[in-house]
């Protein structure tokens, strides 16, 4: 009888220690993400025909924005790997360098200048074969300046008049980075599809976008977020709380604050304007389980995310929705 009981005891351990860890298994593989705020730390939305186009780089984003994980924009032909074209190094001076296309006679007709002027120098004509009259050193240096002077030239006439479309800070009432003009065109100009113009109103309007969609997720106010979003982000946001609800989990973010932005990109088509802002806040970021109890995040530690939203509006005005979320690439 001890020899079976003694048997038993180490089937009834094994038993219990399965079954713990059927248990625990639930939690371990549908585990509440930390950063369960709206849109649940992952790029989501759609851009419109830019959509498989990364937006361009800013100071708030400096390694650009993720590929969107979730979108219901289906690509209309097979293209670059996402973000190939904005894969330069950061600073305004190597983007615009890198940016511009090389006008094909600027390139052929300096190219040759200075291969003539080097060939004469390699065999002791001078830069022009003495045709200036130049000699030593001082005539060198006048021939060199000469040839500065007609590469700027070159430059100015064949370069200078393409447009730029760089970011520009949002003189938002928190923003940072300082105030801009009241009104700014941004992007290129073209005559068949005139850009979008921006306002002081519409970088505040952005901005207070951002506090609310975060006060409506907190409060699963599927109802408001319809009026603040398109129908896409609104399914997606509906999706996260239920996921979230069938964990038996909710998340609440509060005291959210807004501490600077940049205006990557405006565009207009199909008789809408789209905006992408990147955009960094911070927030008290916590997910809770039914009762009330904290089970992940931190209700005194402040979360600092960047990430890029892209408004869309009629171009004949009204109010911004949020099209697009997307994670600020590291």
């Amino acid at each position: 009888m001890k020899q079976t009981h003694t048997r038993q005891m180490p089937r009834k351990r094994i038993i219990l220690s399965l079954s713990a860890a059927l248990a625990v298994l639930p939690l371990l593989v549908h585990s509440v993400p930390a950063d369960a705020r709206a849109g649940g730390g992952m790029s989501m939305g759609s851009r419109g025909s830019r959509t498989y186009s990364a937006p361009p780089r800013s100071a708030t984003a400096p390694y650009g924005a993720t590929p969107f994980q979730q979108t219901m924009t289906p690509r209309s032909s097979p293209s670059a790997p996402y973000g190939t074209a904005s894969r330069m190094p950061y600073g305004a001076g190597a983007a615009a360098m890198m940016g511009r296309p090389r006008h094909p006679f600027l390139s052929g007709f300096a190219g040759g200048l200075l291969g003539a002027g080097l060939f004469g120098m390699l065999f002791g004509h001078g830069m022009f074969g003495g045709g200036m009259g130049g000699s030593g050193i001082f005539g060198l240096l006048i021939q060199l300046l000469l040839i500065f002077f007609v590469v700027r030239w070159l430059v100015r006439r064949f370069a200078g008049n393409r447009a730029s479309g760089g970011p520009v800070s949002m003189p938002g009432l928190s923003s940072l980075t300082g105030g801009a003009p009241a009104q700014q065109p941004m992007g290129g100009s073209s005559a068949a599809s005139p850009q979008p113009v921006l306002t002081a109103a519409d970088y505040q309007a952005f901005e207070q976008a951002l506090i609310n969609v975060q006060t409506a997720w907190s409060q699963q106010n599927l109802g408001a977020l319809q009026h603040m979003a398109t129908p896409e982000m609104v399914n997606y946001f509906s999706n996260q709380l239920n996921e979230l609800a069938s964990r038996g989990a909710r998340n609440v973010v509060s005291d959210v604050r807004f501490e600077r932005g940049d205006l990557t990109e405006s565009w207009r088509e199909n008789g809408m304007d789209y905006a992408t802002v990147a955009m960094r806040y911070s927030l008290i970021d916590i997910t809770t389980d039914m009762t009330g109890r904290v089970i992940d995040g931190s209700s005194t530690e402040r979360t600092t995310v960047t990430e890029l939203w892209t408004f869309v509006r009629s171009a004949r005005g009204g109010t911004w929705l949020v099209a697009a979320i997307q994670q600020a690439a590291r």
